[in-house]
């Protein structure tokens, strides 16, 4: 069963979010949270035979991402070849999850997979892509792939890595944060790696949210926390302090205990993301994870009349474009991988941008 889109209107996102499926999508992510406070990144965490053949199925992503070079279009804007990127896992999904994943669910399951690289029209990223990563790791849940004892592995080994691959993209194909504002990501990409990443220093006795401030304990510490390394690398793509580039994550800092940020955190991903239809419209079901929307032409030929052109448009009230593919903003990875570079061998940055990037 190929997933499809049900959430279309207003009405239909206030019926997911009292659904089952919305429970069960938060109940899987709270169990996974659970499951790594205290841990560190670096902790020896077995995996067992299926958490292997994820991380197998992770290096087939990551080969194809090395396989095929960015090209060189000048722009700071998505690198077409990130298409042809989807493209290649789009073929090869079903045969690198063919030991993984029942048959029968497999065109279900690669769904998920290929959504949470990104769009491929639009080449950009955003927290709905990320979710869809978690949607893949909650159907391997469903169907008893995976078991409560590979959570830690799951989220430490399989995500951690997940997130990591994603970086690689970023920064080779350019991809922009989805929608005109980064979406809700925390950085210009993701939410996830830094509640997770909070649920890791919960029981810290020294580190403090404020640490963050510290250049010192983010050298020291970041392979230690997903938390630390999130801002580490926000911190190296962005020029200025953490205050002016990533305001929500200087406000965060204030909170008096990592336990008070986790928590927050994961009602800010309710509110924020599942529960904002600008990224919940994209989001799909099927057999595994199930919702039924009003079928307000939920197989309406995708199309719009200023580019973005996959998807329908819902609009709020007094709002010029929606949110999901307004004004398009450009990397600042890609901003930072454009002043490593160098024209023809010389050692200056080539100068390929005509203004400072925006920031949230």
């Amino acid at each position: 069963m190929i997933p499809v889109r049900q959430i279309l209107t207003p009405d239909d996102l206030s019926r997911f979010l009292e659904s089952s499926a919305c429970t069960e999508l938060l109940d899987f992510l709270n169990a996974l949270n659970d499951s790594i406070i205290g841990v560190k990144t670096t902790d020896s965490i077995e995996d067992s035979a299926v958490v292997k053949k994820l991380l197998a199925l992770l290096d087939n992503i990551r080969q194809a991402n090395e396989d095929i070079k960015p090209l060189d279009t000048k722009s700071r804007f998505g690198n077409p070849a990130f298409r042809d990127f989807y493209d290649q896992c789009e073929k090869e999904l079903p045969t690198w999850l063919a030991d993984i994943v029942p048959a029968e669910n497999i065109e279900e399951v690669a769904t998920y997979v290929q959504e949470s690289f990104g769009n491929r029209r639009r080449i950009d990223y955003g927290t709905g892509h990320e979710l869809n990563f978690m949607a893949f790791l909650l159907c391997l849940h469903k169907l008893k792939v995976v078991q409560p004892d590979d959570f830690r592995a799951l989220v430490i080994h399989v995500f951690y890595t997940y997130i990591s691959i994603m970086r690689g993209l970023q920064l080779t194909y350019w991809l922009e944060p989805a929608g005109s504002q980064g979406v809700w990501g925390l950085d210009d990409y993701h939410f996830l790696p830094f509640l997770f990443g909070a649920g890791q220093l919960r029981t810290h006795k020294h580190l403090k949210p404020k640490s963050i401030h510290n250049a010192e304990i983010l050298d020291e510490f970041s392979k230690d926390y997903m938390y630390l390394e999130c801002v580490r690398f926000v911190n190296s793509i962005k020029t200025g302090s953490l205050r002016w580039h990533s305001p929500m994550l200087d406000d965060i800092s204030a909170a008096k205990s990592w336990e008070k940020v986790n928590l927050g955190l994961f009602k800010m991903f309710r509110a924020e993301v599942i529960g904002k239809l600008p990224i919940m419209q994209h989001f799909m079901f099927g057999s595994l994870i199930q919702f039924t929307g009003s079928g307000s032409e939920a197989d309406a030929a995708d199309s719009c009349d200023h580019g973005c052109g996959d998807h329908n448009h819902v609009y709020a009230f007094g709002q010029e474009f929606p949110d999901c593919c307004g004004i398009k903003v450009p990397s600042a990875a890609a901003a930072a991988a454009a002043a490593a570079q160098a024209d023809d061998g010389a050692n200056k940055p080539r100068n390929v941008f005509t203004r400072p990037i925006p920031f949230d």
